[in-house]
């Protein structure tokens, strides 16, 4: 039997720390809403119902690919519906299911946070970097 090291308790530790984060469900929830175009598109479609050229149109920084990638993550995670209309050209529309609905109080009330206090967020990063250079 080999005898265990201080380093391989630290690095078990580390392992079981890390799958517990993995499996945090706020981590894993915020690691969605922390993707660049989430807040926006749920933003929009929160309006209702909106065909990908108006989603685009709307949210004019983000590219073709990453609006695409972004519309297809939050379908797998349940928050839209995605249905397609057989037309020349196809018609795709996109829409918040129950669940993408129920995340709107929670952005509404995160979006409220962060209006009344960014000034002082800003702020205070401004008198750290001040510290620090």
């Amino acid at each position: 039997m080999t005898a265990r090291t201080a380093a391989d308790a630290r690095a078990e530790a580390r392992d079981a720390y890390q799958a517990g984060f993995a499996a945090c469900p706020t981590n894993r929830l915020l690691d969605r809403m922390g993707d660049k175009w989430v807040g926006l598109v749920l933003k929009e479609l929160a309006e209702g119902p909106r065909r990908y050229g108006e989603l685009a149109r709307s949210i004019p920084g983000a590219s073709q690919k990453m609006l695409t990638q972004t519309l297809r993550h939050l379908e797998r995670d349940g928050l839209l519906a995605r249905t397609v209309t057989p037309a020349v050209p196809v018609r795709v529309d996109y829409e918040l299911t129950p669940l993408g609905q129920s995340l709107l109080p929670v952005l509404n009330a995160v979006t409220r946070w962060a209006e009344r206090n960014i000034g002082q967020v800003d702020r205070a990063r401004q008198a750290y970097d001040a510290r620090q250079g």
